[in-house]
């Protein structure tokens, strides 16, 4: 497959998409990125808004197994990765799956998990792998991580792991549907029976792994990696921010900057891809100082800030 394919494709994908979710398509080209980048994605928003719609439209679009794990306090590690069951027959113990073993994994409230038990998909979601009682278990191929959360609810939840936040590739809001999109819901869930709209599969698990290896093939010139780093670095510098971007999160910026290069068609990454990249690649990994906190500043304005300041290269 190449770039142009690639593009063609995906914008199959976002048209297939929005026949079910009700959205701007740039929140489903920004989900799709962390999809294309090989990452993993975090949707924060109020309940209601179609965030575990996206994610299961998503997987059927792909062609891909889904599953959901609702995350809740009383939920262990083991209810995550799986479990060894002792088999009478046998005499032998042997492995029971987890429902993280799927391509696509929706971790559906998953600050309302204790830390100990949110602590199980690190190992997942940066090795694509598990680990119980000593045995290495491999998940399936391609995996990728879509994860909610309520961002107004306090009562009953556990503030992500710094650790696990910086593993998402993406982090974005869906909003309320504008007037028309609303109307449109409605006029969408009268003419059918089904609760939830039914979503065509476009590529199979086989297509996708191709696909997500060609922004493997989109070039990066050096300025332009320059300017990848003069961004997270001026993070770390700002006045109101006591930990910046690691450098993990400027190797997501490097991959998701190729992943939108692809999504456009485009062989090569400009400045302009960074940009429209940078707020939700970079701000949730932003640790505020305690004065920001209090004063209440977004840290996607700190993001933007940054790319105001940084010189632009020329391409």
């Amino acid at each position: 497959m190449d770039i142009t394919e690639a593009s063609e494709t995906c914008n199959r994908l976002l048209a297939e998409l929005e026949s079910a979710v009700i959205t701007d398509r740039e929140f489903l080209e920004t989900v799709l990125l962390g999809v294309l980048g090989r990452g993993h994605v975090l949707l924060e928003d109020v309940p209601g808004t179609g965030k575990t719609l996206t994610a299961r439209s998503l997987a059927a679009a792909l062609g891909l197994s889904f599953s959901r794990i609702q995350f809740t306090p009383d939920l262990l590690p083991a209810d995550v990765t799986g479990t060894h069951i002792y088999n009478e027959r046998d005499r032998s113990f042997e492995f029971s799956e987890g429902p993280i073993f799927a391509n696509v994994v929706l971790a559906d409230e998953i600050n309302r998990a204790p830390p100990k038990t949110q602590s199980a998909l690190l190992e997942a979601m940066e090795e694509t792998q598990v680990t119980v009682n000593d045995d290495t278990y491999d998940l399936p191929e391609p995996f990728f991580v879509i994860a909610t959360q309520n961002p107004i609810e306090m009562e009953g939840t556990f503030e992500l792991p710094e650790a696990q936040v910086d593993r998402f590739a993406v982090k974005t809001e869906m909003g309320y549907p504008d007037e028309d999109g609303e109307i449109e819901l409605l006029r969408r869930r009268q003419s059918r029976e089904d609760r939830s709209p039914a979503v065509e599969a476009v590529l199979d698990a086989e297509s996708v792994t191709s696909l997500r290896t060609v922004p493997e093939r989109v070039r990066v010139e050096e300025d332009v990696m320059a300017y990848m780093a003069a961004i997270t670095r001026a993070t770390r510098e700002h006045r109101n921010v006591e930990v910046g971007v690691s450098p993990r999160g400027t190797q997501r910026l490097f991959e998701i900057s190729r992943a939108h290069a692809t999504l456009v068609g485009r062989e090569y990454v400009t400045p302009d891809d960074i940009k429209r990249v940078a707020r939700p690649v970079l701000a949730h990994r932003l640790i505020l100082t305690p004065d920001a906190k209090v004063d209440g500043v977004p840290k996607h304005s700190i993001v933007d800030r940054v790319l105001d300041d940084v010189p632009v290269p020329t391409v």
